[in-house]
């Protein structure tokens, strides 16, 4: 049931999943879910804000999991773990925000806290009287007497997440005015004096001057079906490296506690999925990057490309990396990224993922899944390629079938016209 503006609610002091939902649709704005987690009504510095490009708090309490589209339902996730919030925070604020729109354009908003180990409904509010506001504060947490209590809040801001961000003392990256020089003064005629001798005062070496942490970025690129390219010249990612990031969830049954749960949760301890890369370079080489086989690539030699190594737990913290060296984008003719599932599940249905890319010097780069409805057991996730010295990322979410007898790698090879001879090959 869903609560009134202003109310509250008991809340368990345990793992908790907080979803902030919408319906999907033609011209529906993109809305994200974020936390600041306060004391005094303030973040104590910038690393208490959790959100899309600062995924996870460090004391592990607040944690974004990313966004799903399932039967035109968004959900965006944060995982709150008050039993390791910090003592000295008081609230953790739950935000929406839009940068493309209004939430008067947003149909179905709401956030619903569950519990994350039984699947049940905690707490739900339904926003109804959204108009121009391009970020609302939904909930939040507070303590109470020593127990944690849920309120319903429905607080909205027309100057987006970061008017409200830097409300709550944020810190934000803007561009920088630089202030006008002086003209210099007209010479004056000199002056004829009786020199005389001055000593030098005696003065302290002042200590160095302190570096301020850098603000918070709140710039991001969401690629979709409408909407499937970027170049990353345009969003500043030209040099550097650029992290690639898998993460996954398995989409829990929870209508009952029968045979579907057991399996999805067996499913997920035993889950293993593999990141990839076929490249193509400039000079015509070609190869693939992955765990199988052990080829995790080089990042300051041929192919460019480096796979950090072999993750099963699928978290944002974590997951499956690999990166890239833009500095050698040159070398580079093309890059397909692709997952392949190694073990643990026949395909890809009830699970969600979401990809993305991490340019040292520009903004990031995402993107989910969409729901699959295929028995495949390999997805191509993006394609990079070498226009005029600009790399161009496609958003490809393409599953695939492998016919009988077929590696998944050979399938997404004949996909893209890779044409490279396969041998089989093991961790």
């Amino acid at each position: 049931m869903s609560m009134p503006k202003g109310s509250n609610t008991a809340v368990p002091t345990t793992a908790l999943r907080v979803e902030l939902g919408r319906r999907s649709g033609p011209g529906v704005p993109d809305t994200d879910a974020s936390a600041l987690l306060l004391v005094g009504g303030k973040v104590r510095s910038d690393a208490d804000f959790v959100f899309y490009n600062q995924p996870a708090h460090s004391s592990g309490a607040v944690r974004h999991e990313g966004k799903r589209d399932v039967g035109g339902q968004v959900t965006d996730s944060l995982l709150v773990d008050l039993a390791r919030v910090e003592p000295a925070i008081e609230t953790v604020v739950l935000v929406a925000s839009t940068d493309d729109g209004t939430f008067g354009q947003v149909p179905g908003l709401y956030i619903r806290v569950l519990d994350e180990r039984a699947g049940t409904e905690v707490a739900r509010f339904d926003s109804k009287d959204a108009g121009v506001e391009t970020a609302f504060v939904l909930g939040e947490f507070y303590r109470r007497q020593g127990a944690w209590k849920f309120r319903a809040v429905g607080q909205g801001y027309s100057s987006g997440l970061e008017g409200l961000a830097t409300d709550f003392g944020i810190t934000v990256d803007e561009p920088q005015h630089t202030a006008a020089t002086p003209a210099p003064a007209a010479p004056s005629a000199p002056v004829t004096a009786a020199p005389v001798t001055v000593q030098p005062p005696v003065t302290a070496t002042p200590p160095p001057p302190s570096v301020p942490p850098a603000p918070v970025r709140l710039t991001k690129v969401t690629l979709t079906k409408e909407a499937p390219t970027v170049s990353l010249a345009k969003q500043g990612g030209t040099s550097g490296a650029m992290r690639v990031n898998l993460n996954w969830e398995v989409r829990k049954q929870f209508s009952g506690w029968g045979s579907k749960l057991g399996r999805a949760v067996a499913m997920h301890a035993d889950l293993d999925l593999d990141l990839c890369a076929l490249f193509e370079l400039s000079d015509g080489r070609k190869g693939v990057v992955q765990a199988l086989g052990n080829a995790f690539g080089a990042l300051h030699q041929p192919p460019f490309i480096h796979l950090d190594g072999d993750d099963r737990t699928g978290a944002v913290s974590s997951g499956e990396n690999l990166t890239i060296n833009l500095d050698h984008k040159q070398d580079l003719r093309r890059v397909l990224i692709f997952v392949t599932i190694y073990e643990g599940a026949r395909s890809f249905a009830d699970l969600h993922a979401t990809v993305t890319l991490h340019p040292q010097h520009g903004a990031p780069v995402d993107f989910s899944l969409d729901e699959c409805t295929v028995p495949s057991t390999v997805c191509a996730l993006a394609l990079i390629t070498n226009r005029g010295g600009d790399l161009i990322v496609q958003r490809e979410a393409r599953y695939l079938v492998p016919e009988r007898g077929v590696s998944p790698q050979r399938t997404v090879d004949h996909a893209y016209g890779w044409g490279m001879n396969w041998t089989p090959g093991r961790k």
